[in-house]
């Protein structure tokens, strides 16, 4: 261990927080402690405190905490080991020492650098020169400027079997030096090591402090065995472990820019010129652990960008397949598939800054790609094969290791599957596909539509679970299916609660007159209630809607959605109320019922999306400190919820003014 826990106490004494935090953060003295804007985010009133005796600072905006060390960490985006050098070196405390073997090794990786970084000299100048026409010439044609050559130390091998060695050779390098660092090829059936890199235009790849490690060339004839060219293994660069354009990529996201992730050198050139600053490319394979681990230092959801070709998707299935068992609380991905048969760099000479801002807003979960792969090329027109595809997504969760995402993701799954099951072909996914019929030409569709599901949304309470038998409409495709979680408990998508929503506008079409905006502005968890919401505000735009009778109104509205093919939409609505009718929310309730019951339901909707979202702050804050504190949060949110479910029983009392008893509460 490099910094003992005596140094860094020693470091934090030397170094008040308010002196270190004051450097960026505009500071006042606020009694005992200090106070100002917060600088994690944008605030008109200071919710930061700075406590020196105490040795913290805590952010009530975003809810960040720590010492010195960890606000350079945040602040600068650098690790652990460089914000602990930042800070000795401002309190003028030397660094521990190292072992003589340490001291020794870190002596001679400098100069192995200093060997690296005379090559890239050397490589630079040589594009500059006369012999560099032609390589000039192929960046001038992948719009890559002199500036931004420059930028990224753009650099040409000569076709000379030993320029490089006869150059550092004369600046007093070893051979030994120059193979080690594989600028060189050597071996036993070698007898006269010559350059690694020889007719290739040269792309440093440098580490977190931007010192050059290796080196990528590109070759520049067709016939060459390899298009692409990397150092191998060595003292400085480890490929798997490393990110081409890693330190301004860091720097970039840390300050708010999208970190993506595209396949190669050019790539990342032609991003960062178009506007993406935090643009990483790996170096020469597919995306690694090491790699996946560095991605997620600098971002929780990094957008992977792959050519819009074949080899493009299998290397995005490649990546979520990788990065699934290592999912954690607010950390995945995200993918953006390119039109078919462009690469980053065609997509940004063509379209500019605007084409890639397309596809990256157009980017998919990581749940998504999953998805489609298992139902790519697929036929499901046996039990046997809807059985096997349960099995395989059942498998795809449980390699998640984090016990809170693999839940939501079994969750996640579960609502697919159901969804591609639903009854009368509404649920799209396979009924969507043709894949799903059944016998004399109907959709397969499983068994016990009529109530609700406990996955389906929030909200949702758990029923008792049906018997399955295989008759009546609803059919269970195998053994398997039918005692698997798509089968069991109730079955509706839609909350009871959306239902009743939908149901009071249906009824009472004049609530659009007042509500219109806010009913636009509700966030509904299903995409049938997204589509019926949609049919209804299109069906209220005709004007013979604009009737003075309420009855009249309800009449033109139910006629224009079955008009529109809503009615197996209409049904489904029915069938989510589950419980007693909501007097309200019926036909011919008396209007100050009918708004008591909307003003009731709106509320309670927006309450619990409220404490969904906090419910998955808790979860996250849980998950990355199990604290009694977190626990406690958690607990009070699901207690929160269960008081919404409880209160929104009382809606069912709502009704006196419209000739029904109201029921004591």
């Amino acid at each position: 261990m490099r910094f003992t826990p005596q140094f860094l106490d020693e470091l934090r004494a030397r170094l008040p927080v308010s002196e270190v935090v004051g450097r960026r953060v505009k500071l006042k003295k606020a009694g005992k402690e200090w106070k100002g804007l917060s600088p994690f985010q944008q605030e008109k009133t200071p919710s930061f405190y700075v406590n020196d005796q105490k040795g913290f600072y805590h952010d009530f905006s975003s809810g960040k905490h720590g010492d010195i060390i960890t606000f350079v960490m945040e602040t600068d985006g650098v690790p652990f080991g460089e914000a602990v050098e930042r800070l000795a070196n401002m309190a003028g405390l030397p660094l521990p020492a190292v072992t003589p073997d340490a001291a020794r090794h870190e002596q001679r990786r400098k100069s192995l650098h200093d060997v690296m970084d005379l090559a890239a000299k050397f490589f630079a100048e040589t594009l500059a020169s006369r012999v560099g026409a032609k390589a000039r010439g192929y960046l001038a044609d992948r719009a890559i400027s002199p500036a931004t050559q420059l930028q990224f130390r753009l650099g040409y091998a000569s076709p000379e079997r030993f320029a490089l060695k006869e150059h550092l050779g004369k600046q007093g390098v070893s051979v030994d030096d120059m193979v080690e660092t594989g600028l060189l090829i050597a071996g036993n059936d070698i007898p006269v090591p010559y350059d690694r890199f020889r007719d290739r235009v040269m792309f440093p790849i440098t580490d977190l402090r931007g010192r050059v490690i290796a080196f990528g060339g590109r070759a520049l004839e067709k016939d060459v065995p390899a298009k692409y060219l990397n150092s191998p293994e060595t003292p400085l660069f480890h490929k798997g472990d490393n990110l081409y354009n890693h330190q301004a990529a860091r720097a970039a996201s840390h300050n708010g820019a999208p970190l993506i992730v595209v396949e190669g050198y050019v790539d990342v050139i032609a991003m960062v010129t178009a506007g993406f600053a935090g643009t990483v490319a790996p170096l020469g394979t597919a995306l690694t652990e090491s790699q996946l681990a560095l991605l997620w230092k600098m971002a929780d959801e990094p957008i992977l960008c792959f050519d819009g070709d074949r080899a493009g998707q299998k290397a995005a299935y490649r990546a979520a397949d990788l990065a699934l068992p290592f999912l954690a609380p607010g950390k995945s991905l995200r993918f953006a598939l390119l039109p078919e048969g462009q690469d980053p760099d065609d997509l940004a000479r063509s379209g500019g800054r605007g084409a890639i801002e397309e596809v990256i807003a157009a980017a998919r979960p990581l749940a998504d790609m999953i998805w489609s792969r298992e139902l790519e090329g697929g036929s499901f027109v046996t039990p046997e094969r809807r059985a096997a595809l349960e099995a395989r997504i059942k498998e795809l969760s449980n390699g998640i290791r984090d016990e809170v995402v693999r839940r939501y993701y079994r969750d996640d799954f579960v609502q697919r599957l159901q969804r591609a099951f639903a009854p009368e072909g509404g649920g799209g996914g396979f009924a969507g596909r043709g894949n799903f019929r059944g016998g004399a030409g109907r959709p397969f569709q499983p068994r016990g539509a009529g109530g609700a599901n406990r996955f389906a949304g929030p909200g949702r309470r758990g029923g008792p679970v049906p018997t399955l038998l295989p008759s009546g409409p609803y059919q269970a495709a195998s053994p398997q299916l039918a005692a698997s979680p798509i089968m069991r408990g109730q079955r509706s998508a839609m909350s009871r609660r959306e239902a009743l929503i939908l149901q009071c506008l249906i009824n009472h079409p004049w609530l659009l007159h007042e509500h219109l905006e806010e009913v636009a502005a509700l966030e509904l968890a299903h995409p049938e209630a997204h589509k019926l919401r949609a049919g209804i505000i299109a069906a209220f735009a005709n004007d013979h809607h604009h009737s003075p009778d309420p009855g009249e109104q309800a009449e033109k509205m139910h006629a224009d959605l079955e008009k529109g093919g809503f009615i197996p939409l209409l049904q489904r609505v029915e069938r989510a109320i589950t419980t007693q009718a909501v007097w309200g929310a019926r036909e011919g309730a008396a209007r100050d019922d009918v708004l008591a019951t909307w003003h009731q339901l709106v509320a309670l909707h927006r309450q619990w999306h409220s404490l969904l979202r906090e419910l998955k702050d808790a979860e996250l804050a849980l998950g990355e400190d199990p604290s009694e504190a977190n626990l406690a949060w958690l607990r009070d949110v699901k207690a929160r919820m269960g008081e919404v479910d409880g209160t929104e029983a009382l809606i069912e009392g709502f009704g006196e003014l419209s000739g029904r008893f109201q029921k004591s509460v």
